[in-house]
């Protein structure tokens, strides 16, 4: 039987609950569309790094080079600062595998309700920047007579600028046709101004795609009051990150809200994590949310070519939010992780 290798990262907290619920979803599909998921399981995490002083053994990445995706459920604990598990994990991998894309979908789900007034239906796709710009490693803290300085770099390359923009104009193709760029040219005088300037040279080769700029605090602003506006949206590495999370918000819960870090060549592995954080406070309770993990599934199956059954997936996620019975806590409801993930399968067309 055809097939895929796996790495499953289920982390902590809510992790190590949602990601064996999605694994059990996908495997279900996949059965029914005659391949399998061969599943590596990893245990690195905030308690691999406690015992072991690092988030990942040195020979991790080579490890992960080794599958075809890569599913990470949460990483996050409070004993562990959360620079230390970005830097040890997340950065590490999407830097090493060149996943310069950061995909995040969001929607309102069909019977979830949006926390905006009069707000029916809204359909983004958010494209962040994902190796670069402000998220850089250059700068430091230096002591000096007056106090302590702390300077942090803004790294933004012509290379990986354009990759990133035309990854989202060739999505606005495929979509609606309308593109918003984050921006900040009116406040940071260097990096916005040559982001927008790459902006204009990348669309000028999507003649067929109507965009425009848009000021980050208007754009926050636009995602809060008319998301129904709104199509494609393309952001810098932390512009993005901050508009992923509104717009998941919005969309009813950070519970629902998947994303993907690509590499749209296709010459290493991609990775597929839920926005939502690890969530210790209610973490081995049963009641975590894991529709936004087996959605990151749906987007990790699309990738690795499986356009149906990642149909499929997404389908029986709206059969399941269109049922007031099977929502989660954080959805106002009482339903269990092992309900609506029983409910999925069984939704699964």
């Amino acid at each position: 039987m055809d097939g895929h290798l796996i790495a499953a990262i289920p982390g902590d907290g809510i992790g190590k609950e949602v990601l064996p619920a999605a694994q059990r979803v996908l495997d279900a599909v996949a059965v029914r569309h005659d391949f399998a998921l061969r599943w590596c399981e990893l245990p690195w995490s905030c308690s691999w790094y406690t015992q072991h002083g690092a988030m990942m053994p040195p020979d991790g990445i080579d490890r992960l080079g080794e599958t075809d995706a890569i599913f990470l459920g949460a990483v996050g604990s409070p004993g562990v600062p959360d620079h230390i598990s970005l830097w040890g994990l997340h950065i590490p991998i999407r830097r090493a595998f060149d996943q310069y894309v950061n995909l995040r979908p969001v929607r309102l789900l069909p019977g979830l309700a949006s926390s905006l007034r009069e707000c029916e239906a809204f359909d983004v796709a958010i494209v962040r920047e994902n190796t670069e710009g402000e998220y850089s490693d250059v700068g430091g803290r230096f002591a000096t007579p007056d106090g302590d300085v702390a300077v942090q770099e803004s790294i933004f390359t012509r290379r990986g600028c354009e990759r990133a923009l035309r990854y989202a104009f060739d999505l606005a193709r495929q979509r609606g046709g309308v593109l918003v760029s984050a921006t900040k040219s009116n406040g940071l005088m260097h990096t916005m101004p040559f982001w927008d300037e790459v902006t204009a040279e990348v669309a000028a080769s999507h003649p067929d795609v109507k965009w425009q700029r848009m000021h980050i605090d208007a754009l926050t602003a636009r995602f809060i009051t008319h998301p129904q506006d709104l199509d494609v949206v393309v952001g810098s590495n932390l512009f993005g990150d901050i508009l992923g999370n509104i717009a998941a918000a919005v969309s009813g819960s950070l519970g629902v809200a998947p994303s993907a870090n690509l590499d749209p060549t296709g010459r290493f592995p991609s990775m597929f994590e839920p926005v939502h954080g690890s969530a210790p406070d209610i973490a081995g309770r049963g009641v975590a949310n894991p529709i936004a993990q087996v959605w990151c599934g749906s987007l990790m199956l699309d990738h690795l070519g499986r356009e149906k059954a990642a149909a499929d997936v997404l389908t029986a996620i709206e059969t399941v939010t269109a049922d007031p019975a099977l929502r989660t806590r954080d959805l106002g409801g009482r339903a269990t992780t092992k309900d609506v993930t029983s409910a999925l399968v069984d939704a699964l067309p």
